[in-house]
Protein backbone atom coordinates (compact mmCIF):
# COMPACT_ATOMS: atom_id res chain seq x y z
CA UNK A 1 0.00 0.00 0.00
CA UNK A 2 1.07 3.67 -0.30
CA UNK A 3 3.41 4.89 2.43
CA UNK A 4 2.88 7.75 4.90
CA UNK A 5 5.42 10.58 4.73
CA UNK A 6 6.61 12.88 7.49
CA UNK A 7 3.74 14.83 9.03
CA UNK A 8 1.28 11.98 8.53
CA UNK A 9 0.47 12.74 4.89
CA UNK A 10 -0.47 9.62 2.92
CA UNK A 11 1.72 9.47 -0.17
CA UNK A 12 -0.08 8.42 -3.35
CA UNK A 13 0.80 8.09 -7.00
CA UNK A 14 -0.52 11.64 -7.50
CA UNK A 15 2.15 13.06 -5.17
CA UNK A 16 4.88 11.25 -7.10
CA UNK A 17 3.49 12.48 -10.42
CA UNK A 18 3.44 16.08 -9.13
CA UNK A 19 7.00 15.87 -7.77
CA UNK A 20 8.32 14.38 -11.02
CA UNK A 21 6.30 16.68 -13.26
CA UNK A 22 4.62 13.84 -15.14
CA UNK A 23 1.18 12.24 -15.35
CA UNK A 24 -0.04 9.56 -12.98
CA UNK A 25 -0.21 7.16 -15.94
CA UNK A 26 3.52 7.69 -16.55
CA UNK A 27 4.30 6.96 -12.89
CA UNK A 28 2.24 3.78 -13.15
CA UNK A 29 4.16 2.65 -16.24
CA UNK A 30 7.52 3.28 -14.57
CA UNK A 31 6.51 1.47 -11.37
CA UNK A 32 5.28 -1.50 -13.40
CA UNK A 33 8.59 -1.74 -15.24
CA UNK A 34 7.17 -1.08 -18.70
CA UNK A 35 9.77 -0.27 -21.35
CA UNK A 36 7.72 2.42 -23.14
CA UNK A 37 8.93 5.28 -20.90
CA UNK A 38 11.85 7.55 -21.76
CA UNK A 39 14.83 6.56 -19.55
CA UNK A 40 15.33 10.12 -18.27
CA UNK A 41 11.67 10.40 -17.28
CA UNK A 42 11.89 6.98 -15.63
CA UNK A 43 14.90 8.11 -13.59
CA UNK A 44 13.04 11.25 -12.50
CA UNK A 45 10.00 9.26 -11.39
CA UNK A 46 12.08 6.76 -9.41
CA UNK A 47 13.99 9.52 -7.66
CA UNK A 48 10.74 11.28 -6.71
CA UNK A 49 9.27 8.02 -5.40
CA UNK A 50 12.40 7.38 -3.32
CA UNK A 51 12.43 10.90 -1.87
CA UNK A 52 8.75 10.62 -0.92
CA UNK A 53 9.24 7.07 0.42
CA UNK A 54 6.50 5.87 -1.93
CA UNK A 55 5.84 2.18 -2.64
CA UNK A 56 2.99 1.11 -4.95
CA UNK A 57 0.20 -1.07 -3.64
CA UNK A 58 0.89 -4.67 -4.69
CA UNK A 59 -2.84 -5.27 -5.01
CA UNK A 60 -3.32 -2.23 -7.25
CA UNK A 61 -0.27 -3.20 -9.27
CA UNK A 62 -1.62 -6.72 -9.79
CA UNK A 63 -4.99 -5.37 -10.90
CA UNK A 64 -3.35 -2.90 -13.29
CA UNK A 65 -1.13 -5.54 -14.85
CA UNK A 66 -3.69 -8.33 -14.77
CA UNK A 67 -1.23 -10.43 -12.77
CA UNK A 68 -0.96 -11.75 -9.24
CA UNK A 69 2.86 -11.56 -9.06
CA UNK A 70 2.80 -15.14 -7.78
CA UNK A 71 3.61 -18.52 -9.28
CA UNK A 72 2.83 -21.93 -7.83
CA UNK A 73 4.85 -25.09 -7.44
CA UNK A 74 3.24 -28.52 -6.98
CA UNK A 75 5.41 -31.31 -5.53
CA UNK A 76 4.66 -34.93 -4.58
CA UNK A 77 6.01 -34.59 -1.03
CA UNK A 78 7.46 -31.43 0.53
CA UNK A 79 8.95 -33.57 3.30
CA UNK A 80 11.55 -34.76 0.79
CA UNK A 81 14.58 -32.42 0.89
CA UNK A 82 15.01 -32.90 -2.85
CA UNK A 83 11.79 -31.01 -3.51
CA UNK A 84 12.72 -28.42 -0.89
CA UNK A 85 15.88 -27.71 -2.88
CA UNK A 86 13.85 -27.19 -6.06
CA UNK A 87 11.54 -24.82 -4.17
CA UNK A 88 14.53 -22.92 -2.78
CA UNK A 89 16.01 -22.34 -6.23
CA UNK A 90 12.66 -21.29 -7.69
CA UNK A 91 11.77 -18.97 -4.80
CA UNK A 92 15.09 -17.14 -4.75
CA UNK A 93 15.08 -16.59 -8.50
CA UNK A 94 11.43 -15.48 -8.57
CA UNK A 95 11.96 -13.05 -5.68
CA UNK A 96 14.54 -11.15 -7.70
CA UNK A 97 11.77 -10.39 -10.21
CA UNK A 98 9.28 -9.39 -7.49
CA UNK A 99 7.38 -12.69 -7.56
CA UNK A 100 6.38 -14.94 -4.70
CA UNK A 101 5.84 -18.70 -4.78
CA UNK A 102 2.85 -20.66 -3.47
CA UNK A 103 3.46 -24.31 -2.61
CA UNK A 104 1.16 -27.34 -2.88
CA UNK A 105 1.94 -30.90 -1.78
CA UNK A 106 0.03 -33.76 -3.45
CA UNK A 107 1.13 -36.39 -0.88
CA UNK A 108 2.13 -38.79 -3.71
CA UNK A 109 -1.52 -38.90 -4.90
CA UNK A 110 -1.87 -38.47 -8.70
CA UNK A 111 -5.60 -37.64 -8.45
CA UNK A 112 -4.96 -34.97 -5.83
CA UNK A 113 -2.13 -33.66 -7.97
CA UNK A 114 -4.51 -32.87 -10.83
CA UNK A 115 -6.88 -30.98 -8.52
CA UNK A 116 -4.05 -29.02 -6.88
CA UNK A 117 -2.48 -28.10 -10.21
CA UNK A 118 -5.75 -26.66 -11.53
CA UNK A 119 -6.54 -24.78 -8.32
CA UNK A 120 -3.03 -23.37 -8.01
CA UNK A 121 -2.95 -22.22 -11.63
CA UNK A 122 -6.26 -20.36 -11.19
CA UNK A 123 -4.72 -18.36 -8.35
CA UNK A 124 -1.33 -17.67 -9.92
CA UNK A 125 0.29 -16.41 -13.08
CA UNK A 126 2.15 -19.62 -13.88
CA UNK A 127 2.90 -23.08 -12.55
CA UNK A 128 5.84 -25.41 -11.93
CA UNK A 129 5.08 -29.13 -11.75
CA UNK A 130 7.85 -31.12 -10.08
CA UNK A 131 8.05 -34.87 -10.70
CA UNK A 132 4.33 -35.20 -11.44
CA UNK A 133 3.03 -38.67 -10.61
CA UNK A 134 0.17 -38.68 -13.08
CA UNK A 135 0.04 -40.89 -16.14
CA UNK A 136 1.67 -39.44 -19.28
CA UNK A 137 -1.61 -39.43 -21.22
CA UNK A 138 -3.40 -37.58 -18.41
CA UNK A 139 -0.49 -35.15 -18.09
CA UNK A 140 -0.55 -34.52 -21.81
CA UNK A 141 -4.24 -33.57 -21.68
CA UNK A 142 -3.77 -31.36 -18.62
CA UNK A 143 -0.69 -29.34 -19.58
CA UNK A 144 -2.33 -27.07 -22.22
CA UNK A 145 -4.93 -26.12 -19.61
CA UNK A 146 -2.21 -25.10 -17.13
CA UNK A 147 -0.06 -22.96 -19.43
CA UNK A 148 2.22 -21.24 -18.73
CA UNK A 149 3.72 -24.23 -16.98
CA UNK A 150 7.18 -25.78 -16.63
CA UNK A 151 7.91 -29.44 -15.87
CA UNK A 152 10.82 -30.36 -13.61
CA UNK A 153 12.36 -33.84 -13.33
CA UNK A 154 10.30 -35.08 -16.26
CA UNK A 155 10.19 -34.68 -20.02
CA UNK A 156 7.08 -33.02 -21.40
CA UNK A 157 4.66 -35.13 -23.46
CA UNK A 158 3.40 -31.88 -25.07
CA UNK A 159 5.35 -29.75 -27.55
CA UNK A 160 5.92 -26.19 -26.39
CA UNK A 161 5.87 -26.94 -22.65
CA UNK A 162 9.35 -26.25 -21.24
CA UNK A 163 10.88 -29.14 -19.32
CA UNK A 164 13.92 -29.77 -17.15
CA UNK A 165 14.53 -33.50 -17.10
CA UNK A 166 16.94 -35.82 -15.31
CA UNK A 167 18.74 -38.67 -17.04
CA UNK A 168 17.75 -41.24 -14.43
CA UNK A 169 19.07 -44.03 -16.63
CA UNK A 170 22.58 -42.55 -16.64
CA UNK A 171 22.46 -42.14 -12.86
CA UNK A 172 21.39 -45.71 -12.18
CA UNK A 173 23.90 -47.12 -14.68
CA UNK A 174 26.72 -45.23 -12.93
CA UNK A 175 25.67 -46.75 -9.59
CA UNK A 176 25.48 -50.28 -10.99
CA UNK A 177 28.80 -49.87 -12.76
CA UNK A 178 30.51 -48.92 -9.50
CA UNK A 179 28.93 -51.85 -7.65
CA UNK A 180 29.93 -54.19 -10.47
CA UNK A 181 33.52 -52.89 -10.22
CA UNK A 182 33.42 -53.81 -6.53
CA UNK A 183 32.44 -57.38 -7.38
CA UNK A 184 28.70 -57.28 -6.66
CA UNK A 185 26.79 -59.84 -8.71
CA UNK A 186 23.34 -59.69 -7.12
CA UNK A 187 21.62 -56.36 -6.42
CA UNK A 188 18.31 -55.56 -4.74
CA UNK A 189 16.52 -52.57 -6.28
CA UNK A 190 14.16 -50.91 -3.79
CA UNK A 191 11.52 -49.62 -6.19
CA UNK A 192 9.81 -46.25 -5.85
CA UNK A 193 6.10 -45.38 -6.16
CA UNK A 194 4.28 -47.11 -9.01
CA UNK A 195 3.24 -43.80 -10.57
CA UNK A 196 6.70 -42.26 -10.50
CA UNK A 197 8.16 -41.38 -13.89
CA UNK A 198 11.63 -41.48 -12.33
CA UNK A 199 11.06 -44.98 -10.99
CA UNK A 200 9.99 -46.25 -14.40
CA UNK A 201 13.09 -44.67 -15.96
CA UNK A 202 15.33 -46.34 -13.37
CA UNK A 203 13.66 -49.70 -13.97
CA UNK A 204 14.01 -49.33 -17.74
CA UNK A 205 17.72 -48.73 -17.33
CA UNK A 206 18.09 -51.73 -15.02
CA UNK A 207 16.15 -53.99 -17.37
CA UNK A 208 18.48 -53.05 -20.23
CA UNK A 209 21.55 -54.25 -18.36
CA UNK A 210 21.34 -57.57 -20.14
CA UNK A 211 24.92 -58.47 -21.02
CA UNK A 212 26.61 -61.45 -19.41
CA UNK A 213 28.71 -59.27 -17.15
CA UNK A 214 25.75 -57.37 -15.65
CA UNK A 215 24.72 -58.15 -12.06
CA UNK A 216 21.42 -59.87 -11.37
CA UNK A 217 18.72 -57.40 -10.33
CA UNK A 218 16.02 -58.37 -7.82
CA UNK A 219 13.19 -55.84 -7.52
CA UNK A 220 11.84 -55.18 -4.02
CA UNK A 221 8.58 -53.13 -3.85
CA UNK A 222 9.22 -50.22 -1.55
CA UNK A 223 8.25 -46.52 -1.85
CA UNK A 224 9.81 -43.08 -1.49
CA UNK A 225 10.05 -42.33 2.24
CA UNK A 226 12.31 -43.09 5.23
CA UNK A 227 9.81 -45.52 6.68
CA UNK A 228 9.53 -47.42 3.39
CA UNK A 229 13.26 -48.13 3.40
CA UNK A 230 13.18 -48.99 7.09
CA UNK A 231 10.42 -51.56 6.58
CA UNK A 232 12.19 -53.11 3.58
CA UNK A 233 15.17 -54.48 5.56
CA UNK A 234 13.96 -58.08 5.88
CA UNK A 235 12.84 -58.24 2.25
CA UNK A 236 16.22 -56.92 1.09
CA UNK A 237 18.19 -59.41 3.17
CA UNK A 238 15.96 -62.26 1.98
CA UNK A 239 17.09 -61.63 -1.62
CA UNK A 240 20.67 -62.60 -0.79
CA UNK A 241 21.85 -59.43 -2.53
CA UNK A 242 25.22 -57.98 -1.57
CA UNK A 243 24.10 -54.42 -2.43
CA UNK A 244 20.85 -52.46 -2.19
CA UNK A 245 20.16 -49.87 -4.88
CA UNK A 246 17.50 -47.57 -3.43
CA UNK A 247 14.98 -45.47 -5.33
CA UNK A 248 16.11 -42.33 -3.51
CA UNK A 249 18.20 -41.12 -0.60
CA UNK A 250 15.30 -41.16 1.87
CA UNK A 251 14.67 -44.86 1.24
CA UNK A 252 18.40 -45.55 1.55
CA UNK A 253 18.64 -43.64 4.84
CA UNK A 254 15.66 -45.56 6.23
CA UNK A 255 17.28 -48.85 5.22
CA UNK A 256 20.60 -47.80 6.78
CA UNK A 257 18.79 -47.09 10.05
CA UNK A 258 17.13 -50.51 10.11
CA UNK A 259 20.38 -52.30 9.25
CA UNK A 260 22.21 -50.42 11.97
CA UNK A 261 19.59 -51.38 14.56
CA UNK A 262 19.92 -55.02 13.51
CA UNK A 263 23.70 -54.91 13.90
CA UNK A 264 24.31 -55.53 10.19
CA UNK A 265 27.54 -54.03 8.90
CA UNK A 266 27.36 -51.58 5.99
CA UNK A 267 29.20 -52.00 3.70
CA UNK A 268 30.86 -55.13 5.16
CA UNK A 269 27.73 -57.28 4.83
CA UNK A 270 25.74 -55.22 2.33
CA UNK A 271 26.39 -52.03 0.39
CA UNK A 272 23.69 -49.36 0.12
CA UNK A 273 23.21 -46.61 -2.48
CA UNK A 274 20.71 -43.77 -2.82
CA UNK A 275 19.67 -41.33 -5.52
CA UNK A 276 19.15 -37.52 -5.57
CA UNK A 277 22.07 -36.22 -3.49
CA UNK A 278 20.16 -34.57 -0.63
CA UNK A 279 22.38 -32.83 1.94
CA UNK A 280 21.60 -35.38 4.66
CA UNK A 281 23.19 -38.15 2.59
CA UNK A 282 26.79 -37.13 3.25
CA UNK A 283 26.16 -36.97 7.01
CA UNK A 284 24.70 -40.48 7.31
CA UNK A 285 26.64 -43.20 9.09
CA UNK A 286 28.18 -44.46 6.94
CA UNK A 287 28.07 -41.58 4.44
CA UNK A 288 25.72 -42.51 1.60
CA UNK A 289 26.85 -43.17 -1.95
CA UNK A 290 24.33 -41.51 -4.26
CA UNK A 291 23.64 -40.11 -7.72
CA UNK A 292 23.43 -36.37 -7.12
CA UNK A 293 20.93 -34.17 -8.98
CA UNK A 294 21.31 -30.33 -8.88
CA UNK A 295 17.75 -29.60 -7.75
CA UNK A 296 18.43 -26.00 -6.66
CA UNK A 297 19.76 -25.26 -10.13
CA UNK A 298 16.69 -26.88 -11.69
CA UNK A 299 14.47 -24.58 -9.62
CA UNK A 300 16.39 -21.56 -10.91
CA UNK A 301 16.19 -22.83 -14.47
CA UNK A 302 12.45 -23.37 -14.07
CA UNK A 303 12.00 -19.72 -13.08
CA UNK A 304 14.11 -18.53 -16.03
CA UNK A 305 11.77 -20.32 -18.42
CA UNK A 306 8.62 -19.12 -16.67
CA UNK A 307 9.90 -15.55 -16.70
CA UNK A 308 10.59 -15.77 -20.44
CA UNK A 309 7.04 -16.94 -21.12
CA UNK A 310 5.54 -14.29 -18.81
CA UNK A 311 7.63 -11.66 -20.63
CA UNK A 312 6.47 -12.88 -24.06
CA UNK A 313 9.99 -14.08 -24.86
CA UNK A 314 11.17 -17.42 -26.20
CA UNK A 315 12.20 -19.70 -23.31
CA UNK A 316 15.59 -21.41 -23.32
CA UNK A 317 15.80 -24.90 -24.74
CA UNK A 318 14.75 -27.88 -22.67
CA UNK A 319 17.47 -29.22 -20.42
CA UNK A 320 18.39 -32.75 -19.34
CA UNK A 321 20.88 -33.04 -16.48
CA UNK A 322 23.06 -36.07 -15.81
CA UNK A 323 23.36 -37.06 -12.14
CA UNK A 324 26.85 -37.03 -10.65
CA UNK A 325 27.96 -40.18 -8.84
CA UNK A 326 29.09 -39.40 -5.28
CA UNK A 327 31.05 -42.39 -3.97
CA UNK A 328 31.09 -42.53 -0.19
CA UNK A 329 31.54 -45.04 2.63
CA UNK A 330 28.24 -46.94 2.25
CA UNK A 331 29.65 -49.09 -0.57
CA UNK A 332 32.53 -51.57 -0.51
CA UNK A 333 33.66 -54.87 -2.01
CA UNK A 334 30.99 -57.54 -2.31
CA UNK A 335 30.45 -59.73 0.72
CA UNK A 336 31.02 -63.37 -0.13
CA UNK A 337 27.76 -65.29 0.42
CA UNK A 338 28.38 -68.95 1.28
CA UNK A 339 25.86 -71.64 0.47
Amino acid sequence: MARTAHGGRRITIAHVAEAAGVSRATVSRVMNGLATVDPEIGRRVREAAEQLNYSPSTVARSLAMGRTQTVAIVVPDLGNPMFQDTLRGLSRAAARAGYRVLVADSAENPDEEIILAREARRRCDALVLVSPRMDSAVLGQLLPELAPVVLVNRESPVDGVPSLAVDYGAGIRAIVSELQRLGHRRLAYLAGPDGSYGNRARLDALHHLLDAESPEIVEVPCGAMFEDGYRAKDAVLATGATAAVCFNDLVALGLLGALHEAGIDVPGRISVTGFDGIQFARFASPALTTASVPQTQLGEEAWARLWSVLSDAEPADDLTVTPRLEIRASVGPAHQVHA
